[in-house]
């Protein structure tokens, strides 16, 4: 049998990787070479990697004695795969690795706070010193040495047959799918441009709310106060309920965010120009008609992205869209099972006693902004919050040398607390906070977080906690697993569930808590759950967006606005309405992670589902050592991985289980 291989060096872009080369491949004497110098004993292995050489070989590899040449040459026995693994593990951790290290301090100056130098900064944040190294790991053969020589399982296969291998297994399948397909040089040129343009766009959207008016006509905030959408200000709203007038001012922000949703924010209020009260829920500027827009610029840098994944998708066959990129191939669960999962949350009956928890909580009907409504510890002025975290960190560079006592105080050896503190890095982000990992055990990890003018603040020092818990997780998964290739964690989800994790921790911290440890953990089922319900519709909606998407290839930054609002009120009506009532602002619409990170907002509710499973395990065990040992589990499917932290694979029942059981009972003391 012979097998036509396909020319994918056509240049461009847009090139059609499927060329066909008018050239057949002499597979069979390739495999009948192999197994005369190596033996029948090896055919089976033979077979399967020449043919997978052939999927990949195109002209410029060369010709068909070239490639027959490759196959026997390259071609090692059983005995020696070992050693191949070896070094095949070392080279790519030394060429990805350091690369990695390169590429994330060329983007610090955009990413952390510093002074801006627009002439220099955007130039280093899009350099890449290997701009086409997709392509030459397969002409320099490394890729189709590899592929020649290891199984590269379907994520089928991973997922059936992944519990029965050792860690050599993991690791050949790790760096054989590592090896992605051919991407020509002007696609990583365009990835990186629109990635950083979106990445800077969402940056930059602070939303001045100095002259944000409420319906009394009143100001609450000072005159050059402005908030980052839709982060800041969701957790501006969320401060409002240990506020006197919280009420109001939540409404004022939640038609800021209905503004951000739809492009309707005057510009005059973007730019900073003019003096007059900005009423948002009726959209004027000193009472009258707000003027220009900023418009349509939040779904041109969303179309950029769709434009972006038709040209990828043009280049892998394996994984021709988006959503199976993001799903199958980078998140390792299949989209149908993300989108049960996600319903699950929704459509449980429990939703129904947690609106009533709201209800009475809050004391009055509850409104759509009700949804960011999470944590159920009484709620404490902002102040009082600020003052708490300026007794203990000050600033940042207070809490990055405070992180060895912090971990000490939940639990960590004084050794382990040492170790991991003298891992990370703390600095503020330009934008909005997150947590860079590193590519080399030499290197820390780089917690980023955001602060108040002068101190680092509740907000800060909360999203400080988040990113601690993708930090501690990143430092483990890089200095504890068993090899080098399994490095990290499974998926985003697996690390955001550390993040929730430790977040939640905030306050123990602090010292501001003094309930008992079974309120604790019902309060931390009801928070989970009621996090997770809220930000499922957004990741539900993204998910049905780009299913639109492909379904409407040639739609304008107009008509994709128009969809996501429409999407917006259908989950809300599906899902949300019964009990918070009405949405006049399209709220499942607000977040900003749909324009620079496309399809990432499902890892929330799935990090949630996980970290509750994990939290729920760690009742009466050691905090620190399970975080560790969990940890170092190393990259195998999230499920696997699952199944090794706490026993059982993914699944939300626990969550929703415990959050009725916790509601129950917390009703239960409300009327006693």
């Amino acid at each position: 049998m012979t097998t036509l291989a396909h020319d994918r060096s056509v240049s461009g872009a847009d090139a059609s990787p499927n060329a066909p080369l008018p050239v057949q491949l002499p597979v069979d004497a390739a495999i009948a070479a192999i197994v005369e110098r190596h033996g029948e004993a090896e055919r089976a292995r033979a077979e399967a990697g020449v043919r997978r050489v052939a999927e990949r070989w195109i002209a410029r590899d060369g010709d068909a004695e070239a490639f027959r040449s490759f196959c026997v040459a390259s071609f090692v026995p059983r005995a020696k795969l070992p050693m191949l693994l070896d070094r095949l593990e070392f080279g790519l951790e030394q060429v990805r690795g350091h690369l990695y290290e390169m590429r994330r301090n060329l983007r610090v100056f955009n990413d952390r706070k510093d002074e801006e130098l627009p002439a220099i900064d955007d130039c280093l944040a899009t350099f890449d010193p290997a701009p086409d190294l997709s392509e030459q790991a397969w002409r320099q053969k490394l890729g189709f040495v590899a592929v020649l020589n290891l199984d590269r399982p379907s994520l089928a296969t991973m997922l059936s047959d992944g519990p029965s291998w050792d860690a050599a297994t993991w690791a050949a399948a790790r760096i054989c799918r590592g090896f992605t397909p051919r991407m020509p040089i002007e696609v990583n040129d365009l990835a990186r441009a629109v990635s950083h343009r979106a990445s800077q766009w969402v940056a930059k959207f602070h939303v001045p709310v100095g002259r944000l008016i409420d319906d009394r006509g009143a100001r609450h905030w000072g005159p050059d106060r402005s908030l980052l959408a839709h982060w800041l200000v969701r957790e501006e709203i969320k401060a409002g309920y240990g506020e006197p007038d919280g009420l109001r001012r939540q409404r004022a922000l939640a038609w800021v965010m209905a503004r951000h949703i739809d492009g309707s924010i005057p510009a005059e209020i973007m730019e900073r120009r003019g003096e007059g009260d900005w009423d948002a829920a009726r959209n004027t500027i000193g009472g009258k008609s707000a003027g220009e827009t900023v418009g349509l610029a939040r779904y041109e840098r969303w179309i950029e992205q769709r434009d972006l994944a038709f040209t990828v998708d043009r280049h892998w066959p394996e994984y021709p869209t988006a959503i199976r990129r993001k799903c199958d191939e980078q998140r390792e669960i299949p989209e149908a099972e993300i989108e049960r999962l996600l319903v699950s949350l929704l459509s449980s009956p429990v939703r129904g006693d947690l609106a009533a928890f709201l209800r009475t909580r809050l004391g009055r009907p509850l409104e759509s902004f009700d949804v960011y409504l999470d944590e159920f510890v009484p709620p404490k002025p902002a102040e009082e919050m600020n003052r708490a975290v300026r007794e203990r960190f000050p600033d940042e560079a207070a809490f990055e040398k405070g992180l060895a006592p912090l971990l000490r105080s939940l639990g960590f050896t004084p050794t382990d607390a040492d170790f991991l503190a003298a891992n990370i890095a703390v600095e503020i982000a330009r934008g909005s906070g997150h947590a860079v990992r590193p590519g080399l055990p030499q290197y820390r990890a780089w917690l980023r977080t955001h602060r108040l003018p002068g101190e680092l603040g509740w907000d800060g020092f909360d999203t400080g906690m988040h990113e601690l818990g993708h930090t501690i997780e990143q430092v483990v998964s890089t200095h504890r697993v068993p090899r080098p290739a399994l490095r990290g964690v499974p998926n985003t989800a697996c690390t955001e569930a550390f993040a929730f994790l430790y977040q939640s921790l905030g306050r123990r911290v602090l010292g501001l808590d003094a309930i008992d440890e079974a309120t604790a953990h019902d309060l931390d089922a009801v928070q989970t759950y009621a996090m997770a319900c809220q930000i499922a519709g957004p990741a539900l909606l993204e998910l049905r967006v780009w299913n639109w998407i492909y379904a409407n290839p040639k739609a304008t930054a107009a008509e994709l606005r128009d969809r996501v609002l429409l999407e917006a009120e259908r989950l809300w009506a599906e899902h949300y309405a019964e009990h918070f009532g009405p949405d006049p602002y399209r709220i499942l619409a607000a977040y900003q992670h749909m324009i620079n990170h496309p399809l990432y907002l499902a890892d929330y509710p799935l990090g949630q589902i996980i970290s509750h499973q994990i939290r729920s395990h760690l009742r009466g065990k050691d905090l620190a050592a399970e975080t560790i040992r969990i940890c170092s589990t190393g990259s195998v499917t999230p499920d696997l991985w699952m199944r090794k932290a706490v026993g059982a694979g993914i699944s939300a029942e626990p969550l929703i289980r415990d959050a009725g059981a916790a509601l129950g009972r917390m009703a239960g003391k409300a009327s006693s």
